[in-house]
């Protein structure tokens, strides 16, 4: 059976402002790597699994020219551009006519452009294994992160019984705990946390999306019907933007059966803040993250990201300090979740300017 791969890569990356902008956000950045960006090092790592001919990026219609530059070799035809927004559901199930075009059978593996991996060895035995279970039946396979400690920035997994395949079936999807529920569920070991991955035939998902969400499966087959022809982007643009805006997790996951998650220890960061750094670089002897031009007197628990400019900081802790060329992030590293306050403010003074 055929296999495709669904990058979605049309997020604005706003929690890593000021670095991420709009015209260049986080999934085109070499955030976690100096030399290459999220998005090549996603598109890399999944290769030994699927031909650049069925990688297909979901992206914004003002990244194409980002995605063809970063990723060459990849057809052009397969730089799929959503005029809008209008989150996961719609997202993954405009790729799952694409891919449904050539093969209505194929295995597509759904993965955001901009987490980190480290151990790709375990990851591809575990996509092989979730592709097996995909290809059994009409199953809807999650991939979940065996959590170490109580984090409270992800939606989490409950699962149940042991399927016996190396997958488990799903209770209920859980939305964003706070701090005592996260500590519930890492003690519980029931839970994982919701890593955004999915595996699926196109057949599957698009029957599940015709069951739960039948007008956003009616306007997509409107556009699966001119893909290939001289009307797909005038039919793409006129019935997207008519699509209510849903996820995938509260659109068809958590109302569908046959469910099932494997859970994954790979090394897996969503590194959606900057926060996130900390997590994933080294650190000084004062817990600090120190990256670029910086130097530090007394200086405690920071994430520091230098530019051209030297940074220095004396008798300070627990500070993100950002420098670009033209915005510098100062805050305090429990507050980085949310930036989104700070970039309302940025925009009602200065406009796009700073975005």
């Amino acid at each position: 059976m055929k296999t495709a791969v669904l990058i979605m890569a049309g997020g604005h990356g706003e929690r890593f402002w000021p670095r991420s902008r709009k015209n260049l956000p986080k999934q085109f950045l070499n955030i976690t790597d100096k030399e290459k960006t999220m998005i090549r090092l996603t598109v890399e790592r999944i290769l030994p699994l699927v031909n650049i001919e069925d990688v297909y990026i979901l992206t914004n219609k003002d990244y194409f020219g980002l995605v063809k530059e970063q990723l060459p070799d990849l057809p052009e035809a397969n730089i799929i551009c959503e005029p809008v927004s209008r989150n996961t559901a719609p997202c993954i199930g405009l790729g799952a006519m694409y891919v449904s075009k050539k093969d209505t059978d194929a295995v597509m593996f759904v993965l955001p452009s901009d987490h980190l991996i480290k151990n790709t060895e375990e990851f591809l035995k575990i996509l092989k294994n979730a592709k097996e279970i995909a290809e059994s039946g009409e199953n809807l396979v999650t991939i979940g992160i065996t959590p170490n400690y109580p984090e409270t920035g992800y939606g989490y997994i409950k699962y149940l019984k042991d399927m016996n395949n190396g997958s488990f079936s799903v209770d209920k999807f859980v939305e964003k705990p706070n701090i005592d529920k996260a500590k519930e569920y890492l003690a519980d070991g029931k839970y994982l946390w919701n890593s955004g991955m999915f595996i699926f035939t196109a057949s599957t998902i698009l029957k599940n999306m015709e069951k739960f969400m039948p007008d956003t499966f009616n306007k997509l087959s409107k556009i699966k019907e001119v893909i290939g022809t001289e009307k797909e982007q005038e039919v793409l643009y006129e019935e997207f933007q008519k699509i209510e805006k849903q996820s995938i997790d509260y659109g068809i996951m958590e109302k569908a059966s046959n469910i099932f998650t494997i859970p994954g220890s790979f090394g897996w960061d969503d590194v959606g803040s900057w926060v996130g750094l900390g997590r994933i670089n080294e650190k000084d002897e004062n817990d600090n993250v120190l990256l670029g031009n910086t130097v530090t007197v007394n200086t405690n628990g920071c994430i520091i990201c230098g530019n051209k400019r030297l940074i220095a900081t004396l008798n300070v802790k627990d500070l993100v300090i950002v420098d670009t060329e033209d915005a510098i992030l100062i805050s305090d590293k429990n507050s980085t979740n949310n930036i989104k306050e700070i970039i309302n403010k940025v925009k009602e003074s200065s406009g796009e300017k700073y975005l």
